[in-house]
C-alpha cells in the first residue's frame, strides 16, 4: 500500500499534539485526520476505514482504552498505538491486553514515531500479501466450491470438468460428508446446462409414496390430500440437472420407474396417464456399494448400468489428510464471516489434533468441529481444547510408565503407522517429519509399514523408499 493510501487517525484532546503529529506524518506522505475526543473518534471509526490509530490514553469522557476496545471490534485489521504522558505498568498491560500494537510515552521523538509507523505499514503490507497469496493458492486448488491440493482429488476435478461438458449420466460415489452434492452442483455450473435449474432430491429422506410424488408430481385427487395438480422434480429440472442423492436407498418399484424415465425421457404424474417429455441431465450419488447391492439383488442391475455411465469416486478425508489444513483454513474464514467473530488462526497443536483425527464424517464433520470451536473459544486462536476432539491415543500402555524416551517414540510411530494404514506420506505429516526421517526411524526401531514389528530385513520399507 502506498503511503498516501495509509490513513492515520490521531485521537488526542490536546490540540498541539494533534497538530504536531499530523504535521510530522503528513511530511512522510501519509493521509492524516484528527479527533479531539473519544466520542468523535468512535464515530469516525464506525464511518471510515483506518490503517493506523494513535490514541491518547487519558481523555475526558470516553478514554483511550474504550476507543481501543471499540476499534478492535469494528476494525480488527487496524493497528492501534496508545499514547500517554502518565505511563504505568497497569495501563500498559491493559492496553496490550486489549490488542494495542504498542504503547508510547509522551513526549516522543518524531523520528522514533516515523520508524514505528513505517514498521506497522510494512507489517500490514506483508499481511495483505499473505492473504492475497492464500486466495491465489485456493483458486489454484479449487473446482467451484470444492477445495483440495490432493493429487487424487485433482484427478476427480479433472474428470468432473470433462464429464460436465457431456450430456451423460454421472454417478458420484463417496462416504457421507465428502461433498457429493457440492461436486454435482459444480458439474452443473461447468456444463452447457448451467443456465437451467439445478434440482436436488434426497431419496433417503422420503417414503416410497412421497418420493414418487416428489419425483414425478401428481394430479389432483391422486391420493388423499392431493387437492391440486403438482409438478415433480423431473419437470422442475427441465433443461437443467436433476441430482438424485442417496440413490441406493430407493425401493424396487421406484427403481423400475426411474429406469423407464432414463430410457424414454418420459413419465406420467401420479394419478395421471398423460406422458410428459423432459430434457434432464441426471447426476446420482450414493454412499452405498451399489455393485454389492446388485450382487445381493437389492438394486437392479439394468438401472445400475444406466446410472454408472461416468462414475466419480470421492475419497474420504482420512485418505487425503494433506487437504485438512487447506480445508480448515477455508472453513475458518467462512465461519468467521458467518458468525461475525474474528479468529486469527488454528494453533499448531490444534492442527496436529485435526490431522490425527479419523474423520468418519469427512468434511462435514470437520466443519462441525470448527464451528463448535468458534462458539467456545475465548481468544482469536483455536486451541486443542476448543475442538472437543479426544486427545491422540497414548502409545504407552497403562501401568507401563517407566520406559525410555526412545520406546515412547517407537510406540507412537507404530501407532501412527497403524492409524494411517501404512501410508508413509500421511504418517510423516501427522508426525511433522519428512519421509526420509520417518523411513530412518522405521528401520531404526525395526518396524514394518503397518506399524508391526519386522522380524528381519525390513525389505518392504527399503523397496518402498527406493520407489518413493
Amino acid at each position: 500500500m502506498s503511503r498516501e493510501r495509509t490513513r492515520i487517525l490521531v485521537v488526542d484532546d490536546e490540540e498541539i499534539v494533534r497538530e504536531s503529529l499530523s504535521a510530522w506524518l503528513e511530511k512522510d506522505g501519509y493521509t492524516l485526520a484528527a479527533s479531539p475526543d473519544g466520542e468523535s473518534a468512535i464515530r469516525r471509526v464506525d464511518a471510515e476505514r483506518w490503517s493506523i490509530l494513535l490514541i491518547d490514553l487519558k481523555m475526558p469522557g470516553i478514554d483511550g482504552l474504550q476507543v481501543l476496545e471499540h476499534v478492535r471490534k469494528v476494525q480488527p485489521d487496524a493497528a492501534a498505538v496508545i499514547m500517554t504522558a502518565y505511563a504505568t505498568v497497569d495501563s500498559a498491560v491493559a492496553a496490550m491486553k486489549l490488542g494495542a500494537y504498542d504503547y508510547l510515552v509522551k513526549p516522543f521523538d518524531p523520528e522514533e514515531m516515523s520508524m514505528m509507523i513505517q514498521k506497522i505499514v510494512t507489517q500490514q503490507a506483508l499481511v495483505r500479501e499473505n492473504v492475497l497469496l492464500r486466495k491465489v493458492l485456493k483458486r489454484e486448488y479449487r473446482f467451484r466450491d470444492l477445495l483440495s491440493k490432493s493429487p487424487v482429488m485433482q484427478r476427480v476435478f479433472d474428470l468432473a470438468r470433462t464429464a460436465a461438458r457431456s450430456q451423460s449420466t454421472i454417478l458420484i460415489l463417496g462416504e457421507s460428508g465428502t461433498g457429493k452434492e457440492l461436486l454435482a452442483r459444480a458439474i452443473h455450473l461447468e456444463s452447457p446446462r448451467s443456465g437451467g435449474p439445478f434440482v436436488a432430491v434426497s431419496c433417503a429422506a422420503l417414503t416410497e409414496t412421497l418420493l414418487e410424488s416428489e419425483l414425478f408430481g401428481h394430479e389432483r385427487g391422486a391420493f388423499t390430500g392431493a387437492v391440486t395438480r403438482r409438478k415433480g422434480k423431473f419437470e422442475m429440472a427441465h433443461e437443467g440437472t436433476l441430482f438424485l442423492d442417496e440413490i441406493g436407498d430407493i425401493s424396487a418399484k421406484l427403481q423400475l420407474d426411474l429406469l423407464r424415465v432414463l430410457e424414454d425421457r418420459r413419465f406420467s404424474r401420479v394419478g395421471g396417464n398423460e406422458p410428459i417429455a423432459v430434457d434432464v441431465r441426471i447426476i446420482a450419488a450414493t454412499n452405498r456399494d451399489l455393485q454389492k447391492a446388485v450382487a445381493d439383488q437389492i438394486f437392479r442391475e439394468d438401472l445400475y448400468y444406466r446410472l454408472n455411465v461416468i462414475p466419480i469416486q470421492i475419497p474420504p478425508l482420512r485418505e487425503r489428510r494433506e487437504d485438512i489444513p487447506l480445508l480448515a483454513d477455508h472453513l475458518l474464514e467462512q465461519l468467521s464471516a458467518e458468525m461475525h467473530k474474528p479468529v486469527d488462526r488454528i494453533s499448531a497443536e490444534a492442527m496436529r489434533l485435526l490431522m490425527a483425527h479419523p474423520w468418519s464424517g469427512n468434511v462435514r464433520e470437520l466443519r462441525n468441529v470448527l464451528e463448535r470451536a468458534m462458539v467456545v473459544l475465548s481468544g482469536e486462536v483455536i486451541q486443542p481444547g476448543d475442538l472437543g476432539l479426544p486427545s491422540a491415543p497414548s502409545t504407552v500402555p497403562p501401568g507401563d510408565v517407566m520406559v525410555s524416551l526412545e520406546e515412547v517414540e517407537r510406540r507412537h510411530i507404530a501407532a501412527v503407522l497403524q492409524e494411517t494404514a501404512g501410508n508413509i506420506s500421511q504418517a510423516a505429516r501427522v508426525l511433522s517429519i519428512d519421509r526420509a526421517t520417518l523411513y530412518s526411524k522405521i528401520r531404526r526401531y525395526g518396524l514394518r509399514r503397518d506399524g508391526d514389528e519386522a522380524p528381519m530385513g525390513h525389505a518392504e520399507v527399503r523397496q518402498d523408499e527406493s520407489q518413493g
